[in-house]
C-alpha cells in the first residue's frame, strides 16, 4: 500500500512521486476521469486533495495492475463494473466458487459451440 502523507493539498509533482505516475499522465487522466478534477491555486497550479490522490492510485491499479481499459475503468469507478459474487452466479448460471469449476464450464460452452457450428 502506498503512503500518501497526511496532509490536505498536494501539488502535481507530490502526487507524481507517491502514486508514481507522470505528470502528463496524470493531466490526461484528468481529461478522462470526472471524479479526478484538481483545483487551482492563485498561481494556476494543480491542487490535488487527499481523495483525488486515492484516485490516481486506483485508476493506476485498474488500469496497470488489472489491466482494465480507460472504458472499463471509468464503469467500474462509476459503479457500473462492480458485481456482487451473487450477480457473477446469476450471469454464469452455477455459483462460481472455484476457478477449475469455471473453466471447465466455459470449455464445455465452448465444446458445444463447436459442435452445433459444424
Amino acid at each position: 500500500m502506498t503512503h500518501i502523507p497526511d496532509k490536505m493539498f498536494f501539488r502535481i509533482g507530490e502526487v507524481s512521486e507517491i502514486t508514481g505516475v507522470k505528470p502528463y499522465v496524470l493531466r490526461y487522466w484528468e481529461s478522462e476521469f470526472r471524479l479526478l478534477r484538481p483545483s487551482k491555486n492563485k498561481s494556476g497550479q494543480r491542487v490535488y486533495r487527499r481523495r483525488e490522490v486515492e484516485t490516481v492510485l486506483e485508476i493506476k491499479d485498474l488500469l496497470h495492475r488489472r489491466k482494465f481499459t480507460i472504458a472499463g475503468a471509468k464503469k467500474w469507478l462509476s459503479g457500473e463494473g462492480r458485481q456482487t459474487p451473487a450477480d457473477r452466479q446469476m450471469e454464469l448460471g452455477f455459483a462460481a466458487t472455484d476457478r477449475s469449476q469455471v473453466m471447465r464450464r466455459v470449455r464445455e460452452g465452448l465444446v458445444s459451440l463447436e459442435k452445433m457450428l459444424e
